[in-house]
């Protein structure tokens, strides 16, 4: 039976509970990656998939705060930090800079030259309220970096995920979104916002973007009878560097209020480790969750003709072949 959709101020975002803890498989054996794994959701992403037995490698542009990752990952399993800990495989960091194309795709040669498997893809880097920039690439900054980098990385690791998924063991790819996709809008003869910037506009239409290309990926995958699945995710409002880009007020405003009523990055991370992860989302795609449950996304996300225009403009942007 189709959701009622709820409009922004119906939905609950920061007294309702975070996703509901649940017992996780083992995943030994299994590969992820997982971008902007450095801090924030992204260290807890990756840390938890690693304390359950992945192999994961932390995609990130800062080789500092790689190491630095990597190193304290390390560190709880040798110290042992429980039984799951101590059973959990390796934990590397790779750089890759989504604001560059040429990056995505020097990342993607690296990794497909070592063999590996690709079980799980977590794109969960991204960047919001910048004020307005461009990339090397001459793309809008929230797009390339939240949406098209993206959108390159998946495209160039889909072979790699279709021959690591099986029936009944499928491989996931979770895409970062957020509420702010609600009040998104897609300009497809302006997708860099030369027109009229608003950086929350932006921001909105970067993540309205990455719900189009996960259902339009999903009727991909589906069509193909790959054993792949794809899902987009909603942490909530959470204590990040996100908001590291607010203006000085803002930003003395934000931090008592944060702490009561911002989700802390393990709590965010808790819906991308149970789309990564979890039982119940075996063989499950093309949905939208929040807290743990399948929620009905902004209905502009659901126009099929708009998904594939997405996708299509994407591919040339990307100089991409359309599949």
């Amino acid at each position: 039976m189709m959701m009622r959709m709820m409009t922004m101020a119906e939905r609950p975002r920061t007294f309702s509970p975070v996703c509901a803890p649940t017992a996780l498989p083992r995943q030994s054996g299994r590969v992820a990656i997982v971008t902007g794994g450095t801090r924030g959701m992204g260290f807890e992403t990756a840390r938890r998939l690693a304390h359950l037995g992945m192999h994961v490698i932390i995609a990130g542009n800062e080789p500092e705060e790689g190491a630095a990752a990597v190193r304290t990952i390390r560190q709880e399993d040798a110290e042992g930090r429980g039984n799951v800990c101590r059973q959990s495989r390796t934990m590397e960091f790779v750089f890759l800079d989504l604001t560059s194309l040429k990056s995505v795709r020097h990342f993607v040669q690296v990794f497909k030259a070592r063999g590996l498997p690709l079980h799980v893809l977590v794109n969960n880097a991204g960047t919001m309220l910048v004020p307005e920039l461009q990339t090397e690439d001459g793309f809008e900054f929230h797009f390339c970096l939240n949406y098209l980098g993206h959108f390159l990385l998946t495209n160039l690791l889909l072979d790699d995920l279709q021959r690591s998924g099986r029936p009944g063991r499928c491989s996931r790819v979770v895409n970062m979104s957020s509420a702010t996709h609600y009040a998104g809008v897609i300009h497809m003869d302006d997708l860099n916002r030369r027109a009229c910037y608003s950086s929350h506009g932006a921001y909105a239409q970067s993540k309205l973007a990455l719900v189009l290309f996960t259902y339009q990926l999903q009727e991909r995958l589906s069509a193909g009878g790959f054993s792949v699945t794809a899902s987009a995710v909603d942490p909530g409002m959470v204590d990040t560097a996100l908001y590291d880009n607010l203006w000085s007020l803002a930003q003395a405003l934000k931090r008592p209020v944060a702490k009561v009523l911002f989700r802390t990055p393990a709590e965010g991370a808790s819906v991308s480790i149970f789309a990564a992860a979890a039982s119940e989302m075996e063989g499950v795609g093309g949905v939208y969750l929040y807290n743990g449950q399948k929620t009905q996304s902004a209905r502009l996300s659901y126009d099929s003709e708009l998904q594939a225009q997405l996708w299509t403009k994407s591919c040339q942007l990307c100089g991409l072949q359309q599949a």
